[in-house]
């Protein structure tokens, strides 16, 4: 098997293991979050009704020329989309949410915009 066929097989299995135990409801939401190695992008979903309820990024920010750097890959842009992601969770009226890091450990990034949603007032 090609190497680049066991990475994505292993992405995927980790990616599962995880999603499994996490579960999106219409009063607790999964915070699914992406990260690309140039952008970082989190959604809330809905998982029984199949709905995305909010969504952000660090490319809408850095559109919008909220970002601190131009670069929106780092901590700092990060930190950001978390805590526009918790006002506009707030907004709808959500304040507990289930956070579904994917394939990604709970470091760096992913840890940033999890910090900033907490700082915005998301519970976990």
């Amino acid at each position: 098997m090609k190497q680049w066929k066991k990475n994505a097989e292993r992405t995927r299995r980790r990616r599962m293991r995880n999603r499994k135990m996490v579960r999106g409801t219409p009063d607790r939401p999964r915070l699914s979050v992406f990260r690309s190695s140039r952008y970082i992008y989190v959604q809330l979903i809905d998982d029984e009704n199949g709905k995305t309820l909010a969504a952000s990024s660090s490319l809408d920010l850095e559109r919008a020329k909220n970002l601190i750097s131009k670069y929106g890959g780092n901590c700092d842009a990060a930190k950001a989309v978390g805590l526009d992601i918790a006002t506009k969770a707030k907004d709808q009226g959500l304040v507990e949410v289930r956070l579904d890091r994917g394939p990604y450990k709970y470091h760096g990034r992913v840890k940033a915009l999890a910090d900033g949603a907490r700082e915005g007032g998301l519970v976990f």
